[in-house]
């Protein structure tokens, strides 16, 4: 299916563009969420007419994500999560937790703004990207400990987490010893 971009959309291309997309994406996403139209000559002549609004609306939203990405870029937020004595969390911290707290340092962010490369299931200092607009983006770094005290002791650069250390012997193999704990047995005889 080939849509009207209204929007810059990542791997896609840029507002204005005509791509071709699978149906379902078009139906599923692109389409309900107003981020594309159909490309069909009706909606071509009603893009071209509308075309100036987006880019302004697109550069005063741009505009407004930038000041926010100044001021939450290289922010640290503390999360407390119960974790057992080698730092692995009972559970992982989701994008609902991360804007949450982001919220709560006084940032207006929705959970689909995060972006986390992969879940994050232990404890320690994490980064993590926030796609404020489609063109602009900032990290900011997740505290993520048991408790406030642990929390400030990462902070620092201390590990909190217990590393057990197992030595493993091994015990080697002696031949000579072997046959003095008990009688060799000869050939043709059966053990």
């Amino acid at each position: 299916m080939q849509v009207i971009l209204l929007q810059r959309i990542g791997r896609l291309g840029q507002m204005g563009d005509i791509v071709n997309v699978k149906d379902g994406y078009a139906r599923n996403y692109l389409l309900p969420q107003k981020k594309a139209l159909r490309a069909t000559e009706d909606n071509k002549k009603v893009f071209e007419g509308r075309r100036a609004q987006l880019e302004a609306d697109n550069l005063a939203h741009k505009s407004e994500a930038e000041a926010v990405a100044a001021k939450l870029d290289g922010k640290s937020f503390v999360l407390i999560r119960a974790a057992g004595d080698t730092g692995q969390l009972y559970g992982s911290v989701s994008t609902r937790d991360i804007a949450a707290v982001i919220t709560e340092g006084g940032f207006t962010v929705d959970r689909n703004q995060i972006v986390l490369d992969k879940p994050i299931k232990t404890l320690g200092l994490t980064p993590a990207k926030v796609q404020l607009h489609p063109e602009v983006a900032c990290t900011i770094s997740l505290n993520i400990a048991r408790s406030q005290d642990e929390a400030d002791k990462q902070a620092r650069g201390e590990n909190v987490a217990v590393v057990k250390e197992e030595a493993l012997e091994l015990e080697t193999f002696n031949p000579d010893s072997a046959f003095e704990e008990g009688a060799a047995p000869t050939e043709g005889e059966s053990a």
